[in-house]
């Protein structure tokens, strides 16, 4: 089965990649989940846009990765207002998609959600949590969050 694929794939390609694949593989796992598409002349013509589009999110290079990181660090007041229960536990946890957001917010760049690395699989308490963006194979920026009760 020949197939376009639309998001990073391990062991598989990056987005735009024409790959051939097994037919179950294809059929029960990546077209399901939006990972691909049929590869068709259609859809051929849509390759070039969805490279211009992770083109946009990706870190160009290693200089690039280094701008990021100090307008990362140099963020302050990175903070996220969540529903919380009186004793300061959270309805639910804030994810790396929360905190992608909150940096955005906040003043800072975008950051693909799939860089956040949380200081355990998810926030479920207020409070200051120290959160680690992987910009770049040899850059990694930190950023102090604060988890805030809503009103």
């Amino acid at each position: 089965m020949k197939l376009i694929l639309t998001a990073d794939v391990d062991n598989l390609g990056a987005p735009g990649d024409t790959v051939e694949v097994k037919d179950g593989y294809g059929r029960n796992f990546l077209l399901p989940r939006g990972l691909a598409i049929v590869a068709t002349r259609g859809a051929e013509k849509q390759v070039e846009g969805i490279r211009r589009a992770q083109d946009a999110r990706r870190v160009r290079d290693l200089d690039h990765a280094n701008e990021l990181k100090q307008a990362i660090e140099g963020l302050t007041g990175v903070s996220l207002a969540v529903k919380t229960a009186g004793t300061g536990k959270l309805f639910g946890s804030v994810t790396a998609a929360d905190v992608a957001s909150a940096i955005k917010v906040a003043g800072g760049p975008v950051v693909d959600k799939r860089s956040i690395e949380l200081p355990k699989a998810h926030i479920k308490s207020t409070g200051k949590h120290g959160v680690v963006v992987h910009l770049h194979p040899d850059v990694i920026a930190k950023v102090d969050l604060q988890v805030t009760a809503a009103e």
